[in-house]
């Protein structure tokens, strides 16, 4: 089983912004332990700060791979291009979000990407990657 992890703006800075709400862990660390649980699937990891790359990541992968694990940060609520990506690809996606976006400002309640991901995991933290992997296993 092939799996990307796609990670949008901001993510590179996990460990480090807004410890209260994203954890102290880096995303590298995280990803290593999931990497060393889960062998039995091959885990690619690509960040972006730039939604273009995103999509054109979506684009590489979506017509080769079992799934993609997708935290678009920001651009969940503000990118049809984003959206449209997925529409356009037939691996399927689950949107997963560190914290619980519900739960946060209003402008965080909407997400274009739900309505064209298989499923949406929100509000565990770190731990919501990992669950997003069980469900495509």
């Amino acid at each position: 089983m092939k799996i990307l992890i796609l990670n949008g703006p901001n993510l590179n800075l996990l460990g480090i912004r807004e410890k209260n709400i994203y954890g102290e862990t880096s995303f590298e660390e995280y990803l290593s332990g999931l990497r060393d649980f889960y062998t039995m699937v091959e885990i690619d990891y690509y960040q972006s700060n730039v939604e273009g790359e995103l999509i054109n990541k979506i684009h590489e992968v979506g017509f080769s791979y079992d799934g993609i694990i997708l935290n678009a940060g920001a651009y969940t609520h503000t990118s049809i291009a984003i959206a449209d990506a997925i529409s356009a690809i037939p691996c399927p996606v689950i949107e997963v979000h560190i914290s619980n976006t519900a739960k946060r400002e209003a402008f965080r309640h909407v997400s274009f990407l739900t309505p064209v991901c298989r499923g949406v995991i929100a509000g565990f933290g770190l731990k919501s990657y990992e669950l997003a992997l069980q469900a495509f296993m």
